[in-house]
């Protein structure tokens, strides 16, 4: 049975590979490198700190996947529009894990005063465009050859959705 809960510290372990592989195989992440486990508890770590929340999906003791969200843009008048993050376990991907953790991170979003949840996914990224515009994302705009990976250019399309 899968479930939706807070992660801690003691998850980063189980999470920082689901991670790494969206660094090293996918155009989800604009990083080249993979994270050091150092690296992944002072971002969570930061998360805390901020009062930001990480979700965890589990079946049990096994780390499916994990979301969070983020300041949009660092000014004041943006305090009230979150960027999220989602990245789901290689061999979990597309069996219905992002349709539990997102909305869920909507929850959160809401009880935080946030207003709308900005998603910025690479334009090649399908399955991801699909799942947020089935949670109600729409598109709100189209950044042409901005990233550079895998010897490709690569256009992120950001999508919007009120909370």
């Amino acid at each position: 049975m899968i479930s939706i809960r807070d992660a801690t510290l003691a998850d980063m372990a189980a999470i920082l590979p689901i991670y790494n592989d969206a660094v090293t195989n996918t155009t989800a992440v604009f990083d080249y490198a993979p994270r050091s486990l150092e690296a992944q508890q002072a971002w969570f770590a930061a998360k805390q700190e901020q009062s930001l929340p990480v979700l965890l999906a589990a079946d049990g003791d096994d780390v499916l996947g994990f979301a969070s969200f983020g300041p949009f843009r660092p000014w004041p008048a943006y305090r009230h529009t979150v960027e999220n993050a989602i990245y789901i376990a290689p061999a979990r991907r597309g069996q219905g894990i992002g349709k539990l953790l997102l909305p869920a991170l909507f929850e959160r979003g809401r009880a935080q005063q946030a207003h709308v949840m900005i998603a910025g996914i690479t334009a090649d990224n399908a399955a991801s465009l699909r799942l947020h515009a089935g949670l109600g994302f729409t598109e709100a705009g189209r950044l042409h050859e901005v990233g550079w990976k895998f010897e490709r250019w690569l256009d992120l399309v950001f999508l919007e959705k009120r909370l």
